[in-house]
This record gives structure tokens, sequence and C-alpha cells, in this order.
């Protein structure tokens, strides 16, 4: 039986950590109070996420406040970077920057999606950070050519260096339309050739898309000819891939989370009411904090990246919808399990 979380001593080295903002608390909690929480836990920044910036701009405004009032959002930032310096805390990345590339030259969705880049590195400035992340797009209108992906990242790196050194973290999602693996991203980083873009890895996106499957009662990948026992060998030949071939000072951070078992396991098809994919459905409200209810192989995912030589910010990533039910409104419980559930992983990454 594993040894309750209490009984885990700090790892012998140490990495900064990081909380995202949307992972911890309940749409009546405010950001103030998701600050405290967390930065009582321990942890070292957060990662602002863009609805919880709109949240603490509607209440700071007493109204509210659109996606697209980039002024109100830019002031209110500019309160959000003063309230984290204040408690100790850095504002690691903006996030999340969603459906960005692949449109087709010329096309509404590309103007659009360059306007709204626009804008989130004007809120970056506001907010005192240095990194915007973007999830592989899942749209289903983009194109698929690699090469073009890969220019529309440069041209979003270029726009970003030019505003003083700011950097794009590149996050492979595991129902994305073209790049669903660390692989994929990692070809598409390499082939956009900018020294301000990295990737962001997550435990979630890479075990719950190469082993995880929640449309499986098993809970894994079942295709057809590939055994158990082949599949953790495909999941290793990758790991180990990976901590051959990315440098460690391109991984500008990993997320951590786990992901539950669902029974009755999800449709095949997309969501009717959302539009998402199935591992989009699983990732939006079924990822827990590590030993709290989840069955992925993440400590290997971990040593992986670990074994490249990295040493930069790991960061807490869960969407659990059981996070009331578990923990009510106790987000400082909740917290504090979250800094020794991340603790004992990395104990458990370093084991031989």
């Amino acid at each position: 039986m594993a040894p309750p979380l209490q009984e885990s001593r700090p790892p012998t080295r140490r990495y900064p950590v990081a909380f995202a903002s949307c992972s911890i608390g309940l749409p009546r909690h405010t950001l103030h109070q998701k600050i405290e929480a967390v930065r009582e836990a321990g942890f070292d920044g957060i990662e602002l996420s863009f609805p919880d910036l709109q949240a603490y701009a509607s209440r700071h405004f007493g109204r509210d406040v659109a996606a697209d009032d980039y002024g109100a959002l830019c002031e209110a930032g500019r309160a959000v970077g003063a309230m984290c310096t204040g408690h100790g805390l850095r504002v690691l990345v903006l996030q999340p920057f969603a459906n960005f590339e692949g449109w087709p030259e010329g096309s509404e969705e590309r103007r659009e999606a360059f306007a709204r880049a626009e804008a989130r590195i004007d809120i970056m400035a506001a907010v005192g950070t240095d990194m915007l992340q973007v999830g592989s797009s899942d749209s289903p209108g983009i194109e698929r050519d690699p090469d073009r992906l890969a220019a529309d990242l440069a041209q979003l790196a270029d726009m970003l260096a030019a505003r003083g050194g700011f950097r794009l973290a590149y996050e492979n999602w595991c129902w994305a339309t073209c790049a669903p693996t660390w692989k994929d991203v990692w070809t598409i980083v390499k082939k956009a050739d900018r020294s301000n873009i990295g990737l962001c890895l997550d435990t979630f996106q890479t075990a719950g898309g190469e082993w995880g499957d929640p449309t499986t009662a098993s809970g894994r990948i079942e295709a057809e000819g590939v055994s158990e026992k082949h599949l953790w060998k495909q999941y290793e030949a990758s790991l180990a891939e990976l901590a051959r071939t990315v440098p460690a000072d391109k991984i500008y951070f990993l997320q951590i989370s786990d992901a539950y078992k669902l029974d009755p396991p999800l449709d095949s098809a997309p969501s009717p009411t959302s539009g998402l994919r199935p591992r989009g459905q699983w990732s939006h409200a079924y990822r827990p904090l590590p030993y709290d209810g989840g069955y992925l192989p993440i400590k290997e995912f971990v040593r992986a990246v670990l074994e490249t030589g990295f040493a930069g910010w790991m960061s807490i990533e869960v969407f659990d919808g059981q996070f009331e039910h578990k923990y009510g409104d106790d987000m400082r419980r909740f917290a504090k399990k979250a800094k020794q559930a991340y603790e004992r992983l990395l104990i458990e990454a370093n084991a031989s």
C-alpha cells in the first residue's frame, strides 16, 4: 500500500513550482482567495488563467467585462500582477491561448487569431509575465501542414520577441487536430526555429494521449493488434526518445495532473453539446491531483523529463469535477495536498 501523503519528505532537488489559477477553487472563489491559498501552501508562482483574469476584471469594475475588452483586462492585469508580487508569487505564464495556428491565409479566422495574439501580449506586459502558453489547435478547420503551423508560431514568436524578450510555450493537447503528442509539437517547434519558442509538457497530455483512453473500459488504448504489454513498450519507447532528443532548455515548464478512469467510458464521438472530442472532455473535468484517484502512468513521464536535465518550473494544473465533493470551500487544504502530492511525485520519479 502506498504511504500517506503526509509522510512524503521534500525532494532532494528544489524546483520552482506554480499552481494554475484555474485549477483551484470554484466559480464563487475570488482570484485573491486562490492566490492566498497557493502562497500559504508554499508555491512559488501561478499560471494566470485568462478566465480568472476576466472574472477578476468583472469584480474590479463592478460590471461584466467581455473577453475582448482589452483596456479593462490590461488595467485589471496590472492589479493582478501587483497582488501576486505582494504575495511573493511570480506570474509564470498567461494561459491558455487556443486555436491560433493553421488558419488559411486571408481567412477571417486567421485575422482574428492574430488580433487576439496582439491583445494577449498587451495583457502579458500589464500582468508582468514573459510567457504565453499556446495549446495545439483542436479546430477542425485548420490546415494540416506542419510547415504552415510552424510558420504561424514563428510569426507569433517574432511578435513576442519584439515586446522585450517574451516567450511562447507550445503544448500538445492530446485531442488536438494536428499535434496531439509531445513529438508533434517538438517537430513544429524545431521547424519554427525561434530562440523564444519552447515546450510546455504535461503529464496528462502525454500519458492520457499515448497510453490512456477515456472511451474504453480498461482506461487504456485498445488498438487492434496492440496488447497491453506492447502498448507499455510503445509508451516507454516514446519517453526514452523524449529524454534523449529534447534539450532541457527547450522545456519551458512541466504541468502535472492525473486522470480518473471513467465508468462508464465516454462515447467515442464528440460531445453533442460542447463539440469536444473525448480526450478534450476528459481533460476538462476528470483530472485530479496525483495520488487523488487517478491511474495514469505519470511518474514515468516526469522521470523522462528530468532525464533531459530539465531543472525549470513545474506547475500543478488539474481540472477535478469532484473538487467541491472532496474539498468543499477548503482551498487551503487542497493547495497543501497539491504541494505534498507534487513532492511525493518528484521523489518517486527520481527513484531508481
